[in-house]
């Protein structure tokens, strides 16, 4: 399993510097959130152990929180010490995926969609800074996730 230091680096390491902003604290909790949430559904499984808590701002992992903070609002520079080699095929392609539908999107409004969608929802409403829990988003994404095989 990953840790979501490691979904965050993969973020961060895949952006194309010279024709993309870099990636902000916001925008890559909100990546590390669906990335989460959708592999959950996909796979029964979660893609890291670290929780994801209900903030004011939308979902976030506390610990990546704190490590990238330094930043605010500013983008956060390619990690240099990165090892593309722990990360399989299919999680590669996952997080590829991932980052093909939501990468295109300001972190503002990533927090826009999170606000709407029920893990957070549920959750920030009757705790705020509560842990929002894998099934909750395990039940969430797997109403988004289409079923290959009526296609």
């Amino acid at each position: 399993m990953y840790t979501c230091q490691d979904i965050a680096k993969y973020f961060l390491a895949i952006v194309d510097e010279e024709s993309e902003e870099l990636i902000c604290n916001l925008k890559l909790q909100k990546l590390v959130y669906y990335a989460q949430g959708f592999h959950l559904a996909l796979y029964d499984k979660p893609l890291f152990e670290e929780g994801i808590e209900a903030w004011a701002h939308g979902p976030v992992a506390p610990a990546l929180y704190r490590e990238y903070k330094t930043y605010e609002a500013s983008g956060i520079p390619r990690p240099k010490d990165i090892d593309f080699s722990k990360y399989d095929d299919e999680t590669r392609e996952f997080l590829n995926t991932i980052y093909k539908i939501f990468g295109q999107y300001s972190g503002w409004k990533l927090r826009e969609f999170t606000h709407g969608e029920s893990p957070w929802k549920d959750t920030y409403t009757k705790e705020p800074s509560g842990t929002i829990s894998l099934e909750a988003m395990k039940e969430h994404f797997k109403t988004r996730v289409v079923d290959e095989k009526k296609h």
